[in-house]
């Protein structure tokens, strides 16, 4: 009797496990509709240029789109190569930036405007499929998003083919049931004034720079925000450095920038990186202009007080 149980008990793990596996498999590639937003790149010298400074500024696209140290290739007063290549070695598997050089065989040469203007805004890939969540530009608007692209259009290409994600089993499961496109939140700005108001900051701070992705607690498996906007507490944990943890940036509370005056403010970002193995793109953001900066600050400001939850 008993070893019919088990027998019986084994046959039916053994069914259920099968089973899972199928409806993973075949869920690995699911298709999402979501429109092309309207956006044609430009030939226009201005244009191209605001692009260039809000990638290599703001939205800070050498991070991670740069497999070697950028910082030391602004540091000899040069861009790097947006040729992707760097690898995110996380639990879900291992990741591969994209190449997002004019290259038409590895990079975005071989996709239209819409089809890039697309994954930027709705997280949808130019074959249907959903992108990780890694870059949160949905509500940057269409003036800067066609300015970025314009900009990328007339890059220098580069052959460097980038491996395909390799994917852990636990990955393949969370793909399969959780990762879906995320889109604006809102109505998207057609354009938005550059000018030193909290307006602008906020957009800076929210849909550009994404400062709140950093210094906003958030559950590591999911992503989503556990903690007050801007008061902190990511931790940052990397094999071989110490860990860090971002701090709290809301002025109006005892924190990291508590205190300081909007010069203040302006100043240690001009510093750029002092310590080795901070994850902030101290040097792309050292290259923002004063009223970029200042409309940060002057964002911050008007924060209401919140502190870390330990």
């Amino acid at each position: 009797m008993i070893r019919k149980i088990l027998k019986w008990t084994g046959i039916t793990v053994l069914s259920l496990i099968l089973i899972l596996a199928i409806v993973v498999a075949s869920r690995q590639n699911l298709q999402f509709n979501a429109p092309y937003p309207a956006i044609t790149a430009s030939t226009d010298s201005a244009v191209i240029a605001h692009g260039k400074e809000i990638a290599y500024g703001p939205a800070h696209c050498a991070d991670c789109h740069y497999a070697g140290n950028a910082d030391s290739v602004f540091k000899l007063g040069q861009e790097p190569a947006l040729s992707g290549g760097r690898v995110f070695e996380l639990p879900l598997g291992n990741f591969y930036v994209r190449n997002i050089t004019s290259d038409p065989v590895v990079g975005i040469g071989r996709y239209t405007d819409g089809e890039i203007a697309r994954v930027l805004r709705y997280g949808v890939r130019p074959n249907g499929t959903a992108v990780i969540d890694f870059m949160p530009f949905h509500n940057m608007s269409d003036e800067d998003l066609t300015a970025v692209i314009s900009f990328l259009r007339t890059s220098k290409p580069v052959r460097n083919p980038v491996p395909d994600h390799s994917v852990t089993m636990l990955g393949r499961v969370i793909n399969a049931f959780m990762i879906k496109p995320v889109g604006p939140t809102g109505e998207v700005p057609k354009s938005i004034p550059r000018d030193s108001t909290a307006v602008y900051g906020k957009y800076l701070a929210n849909s550009v720079a994404n400062c709140v992705g950093c210094h906003t607690n958030r559950d590591m498996m999911t992503g989503a925000f556990i903690g007050e906007p801007f008061a902190g507490g990511l931790k940052f944990e990397e094999p071989g450095i110490p860990t860090l943890v971002s701090p709290n940036i809301n002025p109006n509370t005892p924190g990291r920038i508590y205190g300081w005056s909007q010069q203040d403010f302006i100043n240690r970002f001009k510093m750029g990186k002092t310590i080795p193995y901070s994850h902030m793109p101290w040097n792309s953001f050292k290259r923002m202009s004063d009223n970029d900066l200042k409309a940060i600050y002057n964002f911050l400001k008007t924060l209401p007080a919140a502190t870390t939850k330990k």
